[in-house]
């Protein structure tokens, strides 16, 4: 059998300890700048004329505009808090959570209504497949299922921090399918926001050496909110249709 020297053994144990103290520290804070990159890129492709600058015959609805902004705010001030935990700032951190509250609370039904108008929107300019909808509402409840047990569990930070990032990681479904099709293939951009979750379970692994409870119950059901999403966007069997165009009037 192979030997390693005492040195070598020694070198090769503090490494791995550096990395899951790195982990430990920083891995929340270096989510929060992957998800912002993420959101930057996949919104920024193309937003001068899709968004800023439009024919003046097609304007697009203001909540649209609130709503890019509200998500906007959410994503820089997830940052801003994992960067206020990295530096002890709990006053400045809570006191932020106040108003993180509140966006968190607008943000799905800001979610809501612009999928809905932006319906209204396109029925004025063709055909609409409005089983899609599917889409729109299972992110919005992701994250609002999410935000709502951080903020039950706000004084667990074990608890909140993984509820936080899994509600922020809901929200870059939209961003993920305006990246390139050679990045991200057409129909696969819940494999890429499992993927951001996974990172959490990975760190884990890694530093505690076990998943977390948030992670174990809370992914497989994003999967299957995302299955059934996928299923009612796609299938568009005949009851989803019928309840849709009831609500819809």
């Amino acid at each position: 059998m192979k030997t390693f020297p005492p040195i070598a053994v020694a070198a090769s144990a503090g490494f791995v300890d550096r990395c899951r103290n790195a982990l430990e520290r920083w891995f929340y804070f270096g989510m929060a700048w992957l998800v912002l990159v993420v959101v930057v890129y996949g919104f920024g492709r193309g937003l001068d004329e899709r968004l800023l600058h439009r024919p003046e015959a097609q304007p697009l609805p203001w909540v649209l505009h609130a709503h890019a902004l509200v998500c906007t705010g959410w994503v820089v001030l997830f940052l801003m808090q994992s960067g206020l935990v990295r530096l002890h700032g709990v006053r400045l951190h809570r006191w932020l959570g106040r108003f993180g509250a509140g966006l968190g609370i607008a943000l799905p039904v800001l979610g809501v209504a612009t999928a809905l108008m932006m319906r209204q929107w396109h029925v004025r300019q063709g055909p609409v497949h409005d089983a899609f909808l599917a889409i729109s509402f299972n992110d919005m409840l992701t994250f609002a299922v999410s935000f709502g047990f951080a903020l039950h569990w706000r004084r667990q930070p074990a608890f909140h921090r993984r509820l936080m990032l899994i509600a922020t990681c809901a929200l870059t479904v939209a961003a993920f399918a305006r990246f390139p099709r050679a990045l991200v293939p057409v129909n696969t951009w819940y494999l890429y926001v499992d993927g951001l979750i996974g990172l959490g379970l990975l760190r884990d692994l890694v530093v505690e050496g076990r998943v977390h409870q948030v992670y174990r119950i809370g992914l497989p059901c994003v999967m299957a909110g995302q299955a059934l999403a996928l299923y009612l966007a796609f299938a568009a069997p005949a009851g989803w249709l019928a309840l849709l165009h009831a609500a819809l009037g």
